[in-house]
């Protein structure tokens, strides 16, 4: 670790591989047609949120949206707050755009890029009010382990980029993995497990189905569901 707490060096090791999925013709022209109005240009320096949504409200970050339905369901059932989708797969990202256009929705962001440095370059301590980190990939095998998103690091630093009484909210259908979770985050001294147990919480109401999550389901994934409160200093 160096520099501020929260900071640990770029890694060099990424959580994803980029894979060249094919591209709609909605998916392009959404991307060419509303990155302007939605995107995030790559950049140095924190972004400011008031300028950036045109007005100061609670900020919630998705890592890793996929295809962005339940990045677009929250921003459109919940107006007064903004919202920051993190991609790096373009497909989701022009599925994300279309459907954020086609609800004229206003609150919404979008960055393609790693999303660990996007936490540590761009967003300022104790700026964000949710943190959502649903079904990454777990890295089945255990020399891929290192790969996994989740790990004492992300921890440290999500925890700092997220106001007192903020949340961290992950899902995982991966039984090792959520398991892992519980240990990298209830070992954090930043963060509370807000299960009764220090274990799962219910799926929240707001956290669309998506796909994957039924895909998951059927071959018989029990969805596990963790949420961890920003301890105040």
């Amino acid at each position: 670790m160096s520099g501020e707490a929260g900071e640990p060096k770029r890694r060099a090791i990424r959580s994803y591989v980029l894979r060249a999925g094919r591209m709609t013709e909605g998916q392009s022209r959404a991307l060419h047609e509303q990155w302007p109005r939605y995107g995030i240009d790559d950049g140095e320096g924190l972004l400011d949120f008031a300028g950036l949504f045109g007005r100061a409200a609670p900020v919630t970050l998705e890592i890793g949206f996929g295809n962005g339905d339940n990045l677009a369901a929250l921003a459109e059932a919940h107006p007064e707050r903004n919202f920051l989708g993190i991609e790096v797969h373009t497909p989701g990202v022009g599925h994300l755009l279309r459907k954020a256009a086609a609800a004229g929705l206003t609150n919404l962001r979008v960055s393609q890029r790693d999303a660990v440095e996007v936490l540590q370059e761009r967003i300022a301590p104790a700026s964000l009010d949710a943190i959502l980190v649903l079904f990454p990939d777990p890295w089945h095998k255990k020399r891929h382990h290192k790969r996994r998103l989740v790990s004492a690091g992300f921890a440290e630093l999500a925890a700092s980029r997220l106001a007192p009484g903020g949340t961290l909210q992950l899902a995982t259908d991966w039984e090792p993995y959520a398991e892992w979770m519980i240990e990298v985050l209830n070992a954090s001294p930043l963060l509370r497990n807000r299960a009764a147990d220090g274990r799962f919480v219910p799926r929240g109401p707001d956290r669309v189905r998506t796909r994957f999550e039924a895909r998951g389901e059927r071959l018989g994934h029990q969805v596990r569901d963790l949420c961890y409160e920003r301890i105040s200093p």
